[in-house]
């Protein structure tokens, strides 16, 4: 067994419980439709965040490439992905009663922490791809540097700015431009 079939399985794992506790929340709130009151800023970030996890899931096939793992890069992947969790966890936490069953009050109340999360996973990214190698990380481009550095910064700007249009727009941005850069940069699998 080659290092990397061994070390996909812990992301497998990490990544599979994050899509299947997006997926299972989802599903709930459509299944019990008046249990909860769903918001669709939320449901879109729920949206972006499921995307953004199968995106993440896609691109690590390129830690193939790496012939030789420390644990400390084994420690980091894992952490990344636990990241990864954590967002869908507090983007679709299991209760929201505190907050009157409503993803409106309870996305505004923890948007913080949700910014926070994400913002850090981008962080995460350079090191993971630094980990890819130098010429990996080089290959990225500019648009890569622009597209971690806006990212943060719009995660920094949703953290402070309240204004429920802004919050609105901020999803928006996210979730297309995401699309485009897919479209523009998901090479197709090739067994080596």
């Amino acid at each position: 067994m080659d290092p990397f079939t061994h070390i996909k399985s812990v992301l497998a794992i990490v990544l599979g419980l994050s899509l299947a506790h997006l997926l299972q929340a989802s599903l709930n709130l459509l299944l019990h439709p008046g249990k909860k009151k769903p918001y669709w800023v939320h449901m879109l970030w729920v949206f972006y965040i499921f995307l953004l996890i199968l995106h993440f899931w896609w691109w690590e096939y390129n830690l193939t490439g790496i012939r030789s793992w420390t644990f400390l890069e084994y420690i980091f992947v894992t952490l990344y992905i636990i990241n990864y969790y954590a967002i869908a966890y507090v983007i679709f936490p299991n209760n929201i009663s505190e907050y009157e069953d409503s993803y409106e009050l309870y996305f505004y109340s923890r948007k913080k922490w949700f910014y926070s999360f994400l913002g850090f996973s981008f962080l995460l990214d350079v090191i993971d791809t630094l980990i890819k190698g130098r010429q990996y990380f080089s290959h990225s481009g500019s648009e890569y540097d622009a597209r971690i550095l806006v990212s943060i910064i719009m995660c920094l700007l949703g953290i402070r700015i309240k204004n429920r249009k802004f919050q609105a727009a901020l999803v928006i941005f996210f979730i297309a431009y995401e699309i485009v850069y897919i479209a523009r940069t998901a090479a197709p699998l090739v067994k080596q």
